[in-house]
C-alpha cells in the first residue's frame, strides 16, 4: 500500500482545513480503503470525519436531518426511518452485510465510487474511469449487470447503492459545507452520468464535505417500498432494484415517487413513469405501460438485455403490491 498521513478531524473546520491541504475524507471506509487497498487509489492524506454529525433530528416541517455520519445501520433501526419512509430502512438492510453497514457511514455511502469488476482490474482490463481516455473493456466484455440506461461510449458500470436509490425517490437533500460556504443539492443532482469524463461521479467541488441528508416531511412515503432483485441472497448489487411510493385514491393514482437501482452510472429517477401514472386507474396494465414508458430509452449491451424485461416486471409488481392490485 502507498503511504499515507491519517489525521482524525474533531469538527468541521478543521475537516475543511484538512481538505484544502489536499487530505481526502474518510468515513467508514467500506469503499476507499478496499480501493486503497487494491491500487486502484491512491491518496496521501487522509481526513478521518467519523466523529462529526452523528445526529438524526426532526426539521421543523416534521422531516428528518441525517448526520453524514450516522452508520448505515444506526439509519436503518431508527423508529422514525421505519415507520415514515420504510423505502430507506429496507433498502439499507438489503444493501450489504451486517458488518459493512455497522462500519458504513451515509456520507460515505453517497460517496462510493461507481464502479464494476474492470475497474478494480488494474492490471488486466481498460477502464477510463480509472484511467481517462484508456478505454472501456466492459463494452466487449463482461457486462451482465452493467447499465441499460444513460451509459455512454465511455463507461457503462452502475451505481452500487442501494440507499441512494431510496433516497432518490425520497426528494432528499444532501448538505454540503466547502472553505466557501455552505449549499444544498438534491440527491438526483449530486451523481453524474458518465459522458466523456466517467472518472467524475459526483457534482462536488474539491473539499467539499457532505454535513448532512435532509428527508422532507411526506405523508406519501409511509407508503413505500424497496425491491432488489440480484444473483445471490447475500452481499451482491443489484441486477435491478426498486425505490417506490404510491398513494391511491378511489382507485385512481394521485401521487407517485419511483427511483430505480442497477440501471445506470447513478440513482435513476423515474420521471417517465411517474408522470404516466398520475391521475391513471391503479391497474396492471397501468403500471406495465408506465414501466414501458421508462424503459424506452434502454439500451442493452450483449449480456444485459434481459434486464430491461427484469425492470419492467419488477416495477409493475412493486407497484400493483403498494397499491394492492392483484398481479
Amino acid at each position: 500500500m502507498t503511504p499515507f498521513s491519517f489525521n482524525r478531524a474533531t469538527d468541521r473546520d478543521q475537516a475543511l482545513t484538512l481538505a484544502t491541504r489536499g487530505a481526502r475524507f474518510l468515513g467508514g471506509g467500506t469503499n476507499l480503503v478496499d480501493l486503497m487497498r487494491e491500487t486502484v487509489e491512491r491518496p496521501a492524506a487522509l481526513a478521518d470525519v467519523t466523529g462529526l454529525s452523528r445526529e438524526i433530528s426532526e426539521t421543523p416541517d416534521g422531516g428528518l436531518m441525517i448526520g453524514a455520519a450516522v452508520t448505515n445501520s444506526a439509519l436503518a433501526a431508527h423508529a422514525a426511518v421505519r415507520t415514515r419512509y420504510p423505502v430507506l430502512s429496507r433498502a439499507i438492510l438489503a444493501g450489504a452485510s451486517a458488518q459493512i453497514r455497522n462500519m458504513a457511514t451515509v456520507g460515505g455511502n453517497l460517496l462510493q465510487r461507481t464502479r464494476c469488476t474492470h475497474f478494480y482490474d488494474v492490471e488486466g482490463s481498460r477502464c477510463n474511469k480509472r484511467q481517462p481516455g484508456q478505454g472501456c473493456d466492459a463494452r466487449g466484455g463482461f457486462n451482465r449487470i452493467h447499465a441499460i440506461l444513460g451509459a455512454s461510449d465511455a463507461c457503462v458500470a452502475t451505481h452500487p447503492s442501494d440507499m441512494c436509490v431510496a433516497l432518490a425517490a425520497l426528494d432528499a437533500l444532501v448538505h454540503l459545507a466547502s472553505a466557501s460556504g455552505t449549499r444544498t443539492l438534491s440527491l438526483t443532482e449530486l451523481h453524474r452520468l458518465p459522458g466523456d469524463q466517467p472518472q467524475i461521479d459526483t457534482v462536488l467541488e474539491p473539499g467539499e464535505l457532505i454535513t448532512a441528508v435532509e428527508l422532507p416531511a411526506s405523508a406519501l412515503a409511509a407508503h413505500s417500498t424497496y425491491r432488489k432483485v440480484r444473483d445471490r441472497a447475500s452481499y451482491a448489487f443489484s441486477l435491478i432494484s426498486v425505490a417506490a411510493a404510491i398513494e391511491v385514491e378511489d382507485g385512481r393514482i394521485e401521487d407517485v415517487r419511483l427511483a430505480l437501482g442497477g440501471v445506470a452510472h447513478k440513482p435513476w429517477r423515474a420521471t417517465r413513469a411517474e408522470e404516466s401514472l398520475r391521475g391513471q386507474p391503479a391497474s396492471l396494465d397501468t403500471f406495465r405501460a408506465a414501466a414501458e414508458a421508462e424503459l424506452a430509452a434502454a439500451v442493452p449491451l450483449s449480456e444485459n438485455g434481459f434486464k430491461i424485461e427484469l425492470a419492467k416486471r419488477t416495477i409493475t409488481a412493486v407497484l400493483a403490491e403498494l397499491a394492492g392490485v392483484d398481479a
